[in-house]
């Protein structure tokens, strides 16, 4: 699978701890920054991160900032996605199980690597289940439209 990754300088530790771990896993990672833990503005890789995967050049989207939380509002202004701020395993599968969504926020300053770890395996590894809740996915992305 490939995978658009970004964080600020709040989430840059945690996003190249994710990195290493999923390219070991077999996936290929597109790193669109930061590359350093110098102050910066996180919507700027809210877009990257999000557009790369809205113009599918990733099937998937991980974003790291503080709390999550930053990432996730800016990443939802994109045309088609789907993302959501997680903070624990049951979340981030259920994210992708029930609500198909394409980008995973996390929060370096409010999670641990190891569930950070979890989580995102969980993220990757869960299908969407289909079915009933893709009338509700219809629905919701209408609004955008």
């Amino acid at each position: 699978m490939k995978l658009a990754m970004g964080a600020d300088h709040g989430g840059y530790s945690l996003k190249e701890i994710l990195k290493k771990h999923l390219v070991e896993a077999g996936h290929e990672v597109l790193d669109l920054g930061t590359h350093d833990t110098s102050s910066c503005n996180y919507p700027d890789y809210a877009a990257k991160v999000a557009y790369a995967v809205a113009d599918k050049d990733a099937d998937l989207g991980v974003l790291i900032c503080g709390t999550g939380i930053g990432m996730s509002i800016a990443a939802n202004k994109i045309h088609g996605i789907r993302a959501a701020c997680c903070g624990d395993t049951y979340s981030a599968a259920m994210t992708r199980n029930h609500n198909n969504a394409n980008v995973l926020c996390l929060g370096e300053r409010v999670i641990g690597y190891g569930l950070a770890l979890d989580m995102v395996d969980l993220f990757v590894d869960t299908p969407f289940e289909g079915g009933r809740h893709q009338r509700r996915i219809d629905k919701m992305m209408a609004y955008e439209a």
